[in-house]
This record gives structure tokens, sequence and C-alpha cells, in this order.
């Protein structure tokens, strides 16, 4: 198997499962965030450094894999709109180089790494059955890696699977921006943990063992051109959220100050993820406050070394 950013955060804690699972793996990396330490502690057989523009490169190291998970994008919104020629050239192209890297080079499943996005602002819970309207060129560049899969699926036979991530934490997510990690981050620096508007606020947190979990299900599964919300059915508003995380550090002298709300900041935001459950078997069942301690325990690791 071929994981298409497997020295990042979600990739490296793939790789460690699908090692454990007795499987070969490839991680395919450009390395400008991921670590070639970390790609190597989660027991990847090959690591091979490249970009997913580069359709040759790709191309070589997909050849006579068995299956794909593509994890490699850019994923900022912000820099998204300040810049969507790059968005699109990544994750665009870079999804449709590794779809062609994919069926040109055996592959007989492919996993897409999707998101919220495509959906914009929607009423909760987000599904599979809403009309897709993306409020930013990151989320137009996921719904346009869902319809590539759908159209490689169709076309070519390929069991191509887009899953939508919500909010992801764990281990290994050091360099991530996502609202648990920032947290963990502050606090490690002794910075105040930042609330926008009276915090209540609510996502849906999903710990990364179980995401990984379902990324397996679907290569297994082979879904033909599935599409798949995920998380964990469950609202968490963000006050809720820093009790936890003060109550885990505790250590550290958790301060929370609050600032005006920022515009256009979706209110609720949770998945329905009976779809997933039916098809693939996905059973996601980290409790919050494990997930959290199990995570915050690492950064306290990672920041001691």
């Amino acid at each position: 198997m071929l994981v298409t950013g497997g020295a990042g955060f979600i990739g490296v804690n793939l790789g460690r499962l699908l090692a454990a699972a007795g499987a070969r793996t490839i991680a395919y990396d450009s390395f400008v965030t991921g670590r070639v330490s970390d790609a190597e502690a989660a027991g990847y057989d090959d690591i091979v450094a490249g970009d997913i523009r580069d359709a040759d490169a790709l191309a070589s190291a997909a050849r006579g894999v068995d299956a794909i998970v593509h994890l490699a994008a850019r994923t900022g919104v912000v820099d998204s709109v300040e810049d969507p020629r790059g968005d699109a050239e990544v994750n665009v192209m870079g999804t449709l180089n590794a779809l062609l890297a994919a069926r040109d080079g055996g592959a007989g499943a492919f996993v897409f790494a999707s998101s919220g996005a495509p959906l914009g602002s929607v009423e909760p819970p987000g599904h599979e059955g809403l009309a897709p309207r993306p409020l930013s060129p990151y989320g137009a560049s996921k719904l346009a890696g869902e319809g590539l899969c759908s159209a490689f699926s169709g076309s070519y036979g390929i069991s191509a699977t887009a899953l939508r991530f919500t909010n992801v934490y764990g281990p290994f997510s050091y360099h991530k921006g996502s609202v648990v990690a920032l947290c963990l981050k502050r606090i490690m620096d002794r910075e105040p943990l930042v609330v926008y508007g009276d915090g209540e606020q609510t996502r849906d947190f999903l710990y990364v063992d179980d995401l990984c979990a379902a990324v397996v299900a679907a290569i297994v599964q082979r879904p033909t051109g599935g599409l798949y919300q995920l998380g964990t059915g469950t609202e968490t508003s963000v006050n809720q959220l820093m009790v936890l995380l003060a109550e885990l550090m505790a250590d550290a002298g958790v301060e929370v100050v609050h600032e005006p709300e920022r515009p256009g900041e979706i209110r609720r935001a949770f998945s329905d993820i009976s779809r997933a459950k039916t098809d693939l078997g996905y059973a996601p069942d980290t409790p919050l406050v494990q997930g959290l301690r199990t995570t915050a325990d690492w950064f306290r690791q990672e920041y001691s070394t």
C-alpha cells in the first residue's frame, strides 16, 4: 500500500496501524511539514521523497501497489483564498496524478481524504445527501477530488472512496492548526487559550485511530464510488473542550481568554455517520476525554525532548 502524505499527522498514525496488520507500506511525502523520522517510526517499509504534482515520480512509486491512500494536500482555507491556483495545483492536479498512478499501476483500491469543506455552511448534521456548496477554494478543490474519485470508479473500475474527515486530533499533530492541536501547543508554550465569542460553537472531534480504522475498512471492503461522512456524530462545544483540556493539563496552569466572535464562523457542526456505519462497519469508540489524554501525553513527551 502506498500512502501519500505518509509522514504527516494522519499518515504516521495510519502507517503504524498498517504495519501492525502486516501490510507492506510505502510512504510518499514531500517532507515540507512531515518528518522522515516520524515515517521511520511508523514502520513504513519504504519512504519516498516526492511531490504529488510530480506525476512521473508518483507513478513510479505506485507501480504494482494494491491500494493507494491519498492524504497529501494543502489544507489551509485561508491559504487557498490567498492562492487559489496553488491550492488547485496541489489538491486537484495532485489527486488526478494519484488516481492515474492507481489506474496505471494496477491498484484496485483508492482512498481519498476529503473534508466537510465541500458542504460549506449547512444546518447540521452534515451528510452525504446534502448538495455541496463550498465557500472557499479549498472546499472546491476537495469537491473536485470527490468528483474525480467518482469518475475514475465509473470509467476505470477503480474502487475509489472519498472520506470526509471532521476535526481529527491525536498524536503527531504538532504541525496542525486544528483546534485541539493548537490549544495543546499554546498550553505547552505557556500561552492562554483563546475562545472567540461565547464558546458555545460546536464541533465533532474524531480521534485519529478511529479515523484510520475507517480508512482500512474502505481499503478492505472497496465500496465502488463511495462517499462517506466521518466523525463521531456528537457535538462538543468549545467551552466543553476547554474544560477538559484545563483538567487534563492542570499542572500547566491553563488560562482561557475571550475575544470577540469571528465573522463568518460556523456555529454548529457535526456529522451523520450512519452511512459509514452501515457500509463500512464504522464504529468510532474512543471517548473524547481518553483521546485528549493520549494526545496531551504525546505533546508533553514531544516538548520534553
